[in-house]
């Protein structure tokens, strides 16, 4: 079988591809030092597939470590990279440690696949590389701007480091750029788990609804956009994974012409933070308590993506509407609590 390493694993984006890989005739297996998840995640993977995925708990930041996991499977022909910190304003309060985790993982890694020649390579990028863009919805042409946070400085960076060393190399790599990935598996067997206060919008609702949090904070509601929140672009987590499989079989395929190449992974429609807050409260049939906030530093005011080279070239078409997105975080949410047995006896109907 095709052995991928997909670091990041036993986190929210990392489970769900490993899911969509292993549906796909993939060999996978992981690295997550857990600092920010746990191995759940993968019980509920194996739950899914009937496929126990190994995880190697190491740090990527150690590079003998990393090294040790490629010495161990040397038949590796291909690295996703999921594994990174990601919350904006945590990054605005610690840049120096994002800096040196985000990238000092990523060239450790690339020592790796150079060494070990392995010959494909798919980048975890982000929506944030274009800053505040001057037009919406951006296609891969729009140019970067400064980016808002040292979180986007981590993504830009990562997207150039990447592309020197695929030009040097010859490891064909694609760089992929989430918008807003949310949801959960329909299977209620994995999603999100942040560990802590979440950072996302979709958990921060339904932790909010189901009592976990005692309400929800808008950042700033007198934004030039149609109700003065930011403007998002909410994706289902079970899409973007599988955007990640078939951007692997492309290269697999040897379809790419160059070295390296650049897909957004949203929807194309734009969504205002107080519209899916709404959306929410319609399917689950449960209102939230929210209040608007002050701006938070190092958010972009709105955002969406133009997704028609991935469809024409990728061959992906996401599935999932923006309800999908909220009734499958919230049956998620719900399973949690029964399964945690967080629930502290409030009256909430879990529909």
């Amino acid at each position: 079988m095709k052995k991928i390493l997909l670091t990041g694993g036993c986190g929210y984006i990392g489970s769900h591809t490993i899911v969509d890989l292993i549906e796909n005739g993939f060999d996978v297996i992981s690295i997550d030092n857990n600092s920010r998840s746990t191995t759940q995640l993968l019980e509920g993977v194996e739950k899914i597939t009937g496929k126990k995925v190994k995880n190697y708990k190491v740090d990527l930041c150690v590079f003998d470590d990393t090294n040790a996991v490629f010495e161990e499977n040397p038949d590796i022909i291909g690295v996703i990279h999921f594994a990174a910190y990601k919350a904006v304003g945590e990054s605005v309060e610690k840049p120096l440690m994002y800096f040196e985790n985000n990238l000092g993982s990523l060239i450790n890694l690339l020592k790796c696949v150079s060494s070990f020649r392995v010959p494909y390579f798919v980048f975890s990028s982000s929506c944030t590389v274009y800053g505040n863009p001057d037009h919406i919805p951006v296609t891969e042409e729009t140019p970067t701007k400064q980016a808002e946070s040292p979180y986007g400085y981590t993504k830009q960076m990562g997207e150039q480091i990447i592309s020197e060393f695929a030009k040097a190399s010859g490891t064909k790599s694609i760089l992929l750029r989430y918008f807003n990935p949310a949801g959960a598996h329909p299977s209620n067997l994995i999603g999100e788990m942040p560990l802590g206060k979440p950072q996302n919008l979709v958990p921060v609702i339904t932790q909010s609804a189901i009592g976990k949090l005692p309400g929800i904070t808008v950042f700033g509601d007198k934004y030039d956009t149609r109700d003065g929140s930011c403007v998002r672009d909410f994706i289902h987590v079970c899409d973007l994974a599988h955007a990640h499989t078939l951007a692997l079989q492309y290269l697999l395929d040897e379809k790419l012409a160059g070295v390296t190449d650049i897909f957004n992974l949203g929807t194309g429609s734009g969504i205002t933070v107080l519209e899916a807050i709404k959306t929410f409260e319609a399917v689950s049939g449960v209102a939230t308590n929210y209040k608007i906030g002050d701006n938070r530093p190092g958010d972009v005011i709105a955002i969406y993506a133009n997704n028609d080279k991935a469809r024409n070239v990728l061959g992906w078409n996401p599935q999932y509407s923006l309800e999908d997105i909220m009734k499958t975080a919230w049956r998620w949410e719900q399973h949690l609590l029964t399964d945690e047995k967080l629930f502290n006896g409030k009256n909430i109907t879990l529909n």
